[in-house]
């Protein structure tokens, strides 16, 4: 082989190994690209846009619904517009998601251990807001009589904001040791991982996993119970007295059909919430070298965005406040007086 020809091959296979570097200007510290086939790469990427275009605007109408129009500022509604709001930021999440599909982290190493705290601090709260929905349809169901004294906006206010605050302290505390010297732990550049110290991270799975969801668990099935109970005894009720009871039937129907859109939502919600949690237990270091981990992590998103799917699908007054939010009459004044229900 002559020097020319063997430069030229040289000069390739630098080119080539350049094309799989996260940092070509890096040879001997960057990391290597996830390298996959274009196609399924071109696919990946539309299909992880969709899901954030879609997860950011259906929320962002669940938000605008809720705080707009008077109608909707019930307890429940409130519990709903903070599960959109952090459905809302899962959407802007999904951005980084999507660049790091090559397997490139390319933001610094500050930046990586925000995104980890942003990300925790609203999946906790998730969580949270999960635990209190459940809990207001446990009172709602089991407790009818003492649920409009117990259950009031104030009240609600107050358990969503401590539900945010205490995410954010608690993730905050978790992950403090990796702001001391941030990518101590990254083996190249380009890599974004964390660690956190195994007693610390066993308390954070019960405290935002484990507990929480054996709580949704135990209270929906109280309320399932109930309800039951409660439909076979308001059809023999409206057998007997067809006329004085139709008031209170009514009433009953309307909060079971909330239970049970609410329950649609957390079954949902703990299908695409458990596999994550379940690779989270493995021990990786790091949730992005794997496939599976990827598949995952994209499955919790995608929740994000079926959240308002399933409100259009049982909420009469979503579709009607769409409606007037995509023709902008919610821009006429007096709009935020609309009867919707």
């Amino acid at each position: 082989m002559t020097s020319s020809a063997a430069s030229c091959l040289l000069f390739l296979r630098m080119k080539t190994l350049e094309a799989q570097l996260c940092f070509p200007e890096l040879l001997n510290s960057s990391c290597r690209k996830t390298m996959r086939p274009y196609a399924v790469s071109i696919l990946t990427y539309i299909i992880l846009s969709s899901i954030c275009l879609l997860t950011v605007t259906l929320n962002l109408l669940v938000i605008i619904s809720i705080s707009h129009f008077k109608q909707l500022h019930k307890p429940t509604n409130l519990l709903l517009l903070s599960l959109a709001v952090s459905d809302f930021f899962v959407g802007f999440l999904m951005l980084f998601q999507i660049m790091l599909i090559d397997g490139c982290w390319l933001f610094g190493d500050l930046m990586c251990i925000l995104y980890y705290v942003l990300d925790f601090i609203i999946t906790t709260t998730s969580v949270g807001t999960m635990v209190l929905i459940s809990v207001d349809r446990y009172l709602a169901i089991c407790e009818p009589l003492h649920y409009p004294n117990k259950v009031t906006r104030k009240r609600v206010q107050l358990s969503v904001c401590l539900c945010w605050i205490c995410s954010a302290f608690l993730q905050i505390l978790l992950l403090m040791n990796n702001f001391e010297q941030p990518g101590r732990y990254n083996s190249c550049f380009g890599e974004c991982v964390i660690v956190i110290n195994y007693i610390a991270g066993l308390a954070d799975v019960f405290l935002s996993f484990i507990g929480p969801v054996a709580v949704i668990i135990v209270l929906y099935m109280r309320v399932f119970v109930v309800a039951v109970s409660q439909a076979r005894a308001m059809r023999s009720h409206v057998a007997a007295l067809p006329l004085k009871s139709s008031v209170t039937v009514t009433a009953k129907r309307s909060e079971m059909k909330a239970a049970r859109a609410l329950g649609v939502v957390i079954v949902v919600f703990l299908v695409c919430l458990c596999p994550y949690f379940c690779v989270s237990l493995t021990g990786q270091d790091n949730l992005f070298n794997t496939s599976t981990a990827t598949f995952v992590i994209c499955l919790f998103y995608f929740n994000s965005c079926l959240n308002p799917v399933i409100y259009a699908f049982f909420y009469p007054w979503f579709r009607k406040a769409i409606k007037l939010i995509v023709t902008l009459k919610i821009l006429q004044p007096g709009s935020c007086q609309t009867n919707l229900l």
